[in-house]
């Protein structure tokens, strides 16, 4: 499996390909699409990112030592959002998902062209995620 750093240079690379951001929208959008589903039980208040202007479902699920995740969002480029951090960080080891820096996101530009309601969005969604990773690894020391 590659390493996230690996997988945040693919997306870096995949956006570059793109010179207006109209492009890298619909990229999003489609990538959105691809996101497998999540199961219907696991769209709970509990698993609801807050802070986000749309609603955001993150479940995890640690299996084999790598933790995985499940998400999904009612709006389309929120959707590939949280798409691009599952397809960087699921399956990794918590230790490495919470140690390790999104440097994607600004590689991209993806921040700076987001509402400030999307921007919290997305931290929301990355903090989360770290806090998933964090306390698996704390669990499982």
């Amino acid at each position: 499996m590659k390493s996230i750093n690996d997988i945040q240079n693919d997306i870096i690379e995949d956006f570059s390909m793109y010179d207006d951001w109209n492009d890298k929208y619909e990229y999003l959008i489609e990538f959105g699409k691809s996101l497998p589903l999540i199961d219907e039980q696991y769209k709970t208040e509990e698993n609801r990112i807050h802070g986000c202007q749309s609603r955001v479902w993150l479940h995890p699920e640690l299996k084999a030592g790598k933790l995985y995740f499940y998400a999904d969002s009612d709006a389309i480029i929120t959707k590939g959002i949280v798409g691009l951090l599952v397809k960087v960080l699921s399956g990794h080891t918590p230790k490495d998902i919470y140690e390790n820096e999104l440097f994607f996101i600004e590689k991209i530009g993806l921040k700076e062209h987001l509402s400030p309601t999307r921007a919290n969005g997305l931290v929301s969604m990355i903090n989360k995620m770290k806090m998933y990773a964090f306390s698996y690894n704390e669990v499982n020391k």
